[in-house]
């Protein structure tokens, strides 16, 4: 409380803040000089803006747009594709040869590669 008291006898009571007289009493007209005029004809009818049909439809076929754009990017942001390989033949073989295929190309071998790969292993028995 000591410091308070300290800055109110420094700084006083009193408010800095002050209004020239007769501020407030010529405000409005002052303002008012201010503004342009304004054209008032009292015989004359307002203008009568015609909404037509598309002004109407407008909104409601923006809106559709946007919901049917929206479908068909989550649609194809969704859209999961299967491979053709991952279909099972028939045959064991052709099965093999797909799932070697598809090996090689994960691992980026090529055919000499697999070649020394599979000869490696002969060689050691297995």
């Amino acid at each position: 409380m000591k410091e308070e008291d300290k800055i109110l006898e420094l700084a006083g009571r009193d408010n800095p803040f002050r209004v020239p007289e007769g501020y407030f009493e010529g405000l409005t007209d002052q303002i008012m000089a201010h503004l342009p005029e304004q054209s008032t004809t009292e015989g004359t009818t307002p203008k009568v803006v015609r909404i037509t049909m598309w002004d109407r439809v407008k909104p409601w076929l923006y809106m559709a747009a946007m919901f049917v754009g929206a479908a068909l990017i989550i649609r194809v942001a969704t859209h999961v594709t299967t491979p053709q390989d991952a279909t099972l033949a028939t045959d064991d073989t052709e099965w093999e040869m797909s799932y070697i295929d598809n090996a090689m190309d994960y691992t980026m071998m090529d055919s000499y590669q697999l070649y020394v790969y599979l000869s490696e292993e002969e060689e050691n028995g297995d």
